[in-house]
């Protein structure tokens, strides 16, 4: 009877090395049980019982080969214990051969975690039973134990059975005992005590064995625990690196989202009415042919840097960033009922940033940048687009074109909206001016409006007005051609300024233009290295009852030919009437 005692532990040892050299093998890529598949959470529960019933099994040798100092004992108990400890070996030899194969076929298989999980609760509620829980607590602590590490280590839908399956046969053992259906703890003839004492051989077997046991519990526990916390503050850097990371190229909002709703990264959208605003700089085009790539880059993330900072106070959301050019949605992904007077708000608030972007980029070395800003209110589609190997946040529809053809009547300084942003933010925007335009591909004109400020709640106004113009000594020549799109007019036509200020011009011309024309230009009767620089402009409106002297709005200006207005403004008399628009 020893020797297949001391047998079955032994080969239930040798079992639970196999099982360890197998879960925490060197190769794998992570060694905390909670990374592991469900299958190989369950053969770690399983190396657990085999690890103790070795323990035990060694423990009923011991005793059986003090028989004469163990009075209490049922020895006529033993051969049918020796049955039962085999079958229930049996039964999870058997699963973990089960267990070896779904490793390879199903490893999150959920009836095979349920089945190890509950068997466990059998397995341990019938232990307890065998001992007695009044006069062999031991096997009760270690059910507790174990259930704490189930809950530990699966999740609480298939751990959580586990406590009332033990309880159960635990409550239906003992009623079956005080009725005197079954008896109570068939391991023993009579209780272990004597004057109120356990025996002594008693009480230092128990204390060995429950010592062993509750030391590999707690061990198994402290290593999983540790291993968590280890896992939480990884995935917490994690984190922030992806935040930091990702969020240069996604909107906090959007990220958030991901982050707290994974859910959310499933392809779809809904209908919304959104406020979008489209900014683009201004000669940008032009200015980064002039530059090295570096001075390029270090404008672009300069002025990102400020633009998009403003943009998350007023909770926009970035969508693209097309060059130099922005695109952004107030109202999705988080709703808000005040979307349009926040992304007014924002626009003047990064209008007038850009003062102090230019006067780092002077500290820098680097040129002005100007911005246009176009809003528009609309119903289009928000959400994830694209396919399931790549995708982004957007917005779809025909609004997004209308913003960006708002946009592209803006000069720098100015932000354009729509009827409908101003219906949508109400009587609290300022307007500066009105105008009808007809864009490319529309058969009905365009009501645009020019913002200058916001009251009420957020009381915001623009700051960096053009000053006056000042009529020149003499009126400068100049070549202008027409630009339409990206391409540039042929025919050349001649002008000449005869007011001028910091940023805009008014020009005698022959040619008859439409408002919101955009022009390349060139100085006459100035020396060739200078004549050959192009400046670039937009005619806003004609200036007074002279149909041929236009107000342009410069959109881009090389150094050389700032410098040459610049010098000619000493030259100014007094102001002209009326401010530029």
């Amino acid at each position: 009877m020893t020797t297949k005692f001391f047998f079955a532990a032994a080969f239930g040892l040798f079992l639970v090395f196999l099982l360890s050299r197998l879960l925490f093998n060197a190769d794998r890529e992570s060694r905390n049980p909670l990374d592991w598949t469900a299958v190989d959470r369950c053969l770690l529960v399983i190396a657990v019982f085999f690890a103790i019933g070795s323990t035990l099994s060694f423990v009923f040798g011991v005793i059986w080969l003090n028989q004469g100092r163990l009075p209490y004992i049922n020895w006529a108990f033993f051969p049918p214990l020796l049955n039962i400890w085999r079958s229930f070996g049996l039964v999870w030899f058997v699963v973990l051969m089960i267990g070896l194969w779904l490793r390879r076929r199903d490893r999150e298989s959920n009836l095979f975690t349920h089945f190890v999980v509950q068997f466990s609760a059998v397995h341990t509620a019938l232990f307890c039973y065998m001992w007695g829980i009044v006069s062999e607590i031991s096997p009760w602590l270690f059910g507790m134990a174990l259930a704490s590490f189930m809950l530990i280590l699966f999740r609480t839908a298939v751990a959580l059975p586990w406590i009332p399956t033990f309880l159960a046969i635990i409550a239906v053992s003992q009623v079956g005992v005080w009725l005197d259906l079954i008896p109570y703890g068939p391991v023993f003839s009579t209780l272990p005590f004597a004057d109120g004492k356990p025996h002594g051989f008693y009480a230092v077997i128990t204390l060995c064995w429950a010592a062993l046991i509750f030391s590999i519990m707690l061990l198994l526990i402290t290593y999983v625990v540790l291993r968590w916390r280890d896992r939480e503050a990884k995935l917490g850097k994690m984190t922030d690196l992806l935040k930091k990371m990702f969020g240069r190229y996604l909107s906090e909002e959007v990220m958030n989202r991901v982050i707290e709703r994974p859910d959310s990264i499933r392809l779809g959208g809904e209908k919304r009415k959104v406020t979008m605003m489209m900014t683009d700089l201004r000669g940008f085009t032009q200015l980064s042919e002039r530059l090295d790539p570096e001075k390029v880059m270090a404008l672009l993330n300069r002025y990102f840097d400020v633009m998009m900072k403003i943009c998350k106070k007023y909770h926009g959301t970035i969508n693209d960033i097309f060059g130099d050019s922005l695109l952004v949605t107030f109202g999705a992904p988080r709703e808000s009922e005040d979307h349009a007077r926040a992304a007014v708000t924002c626009a003047i608030e990064m209008q007038n940033a850009m003062k102090a972007v230019n006067k780092e980029n002077a500290h820098r070395g680097l040129p002005k940048l100007e911005m246009g800003i176009g809003l528009n209110t609309s119903d289009v589609v928000v959400g994830n687009i694209g396919t399931e190997e790549r995708a982004k946040f957007g917005v779809v529809g025909s609004g997004v074109n209308m913003t960006s053809r708002i946009e592209s009547y803006t000069v720098g300084g100015q932000i354009l909206i729509s009827e409908s942003v101003r219906r949508e933010a109400g009587d609290v925007l300022r307007i500066d001016g009105r105008q009808e335009v007809l864009p490319k591909g529309y058969e009905t004109p365009l009501t645009i409006y020019e913002v200058g400020g916001i009251s009420g709640l957020y009381n915001q106004v623009l700051e960096d007005k053009d000053p006056a113009m000042v009529m020149l000594v003499r009126k400068i020549p100049v070549l202008y051609a027409i630009l339409g799109g990206k391409h540039v007019g042929e025919e050349q036509f001649k002008g000449h300024i005869v007011r001028l200020s910091r940023k805009s011009a008014e020009i005698e011309m022959d040619a008859s233009l439409e408002l919101l024309t955009n022009l390349k230009m060139n100085l006459e009767h100035v020396d060739d290295e200078l004549s050959a620089k192009d400046f670039y402009g937009k005619m806003t409106q004609n200036s007074g009852e002279d149909e041929t002297t236009r107000k342009v709005r410069f959109t881009s200006i090389p150094p050389e030919v700032g410098a040459y207005f610049q010098a000619l403004l000493h030259y100014d008399t007094e102001p002209a009437t009326g401010q530029d628009i």
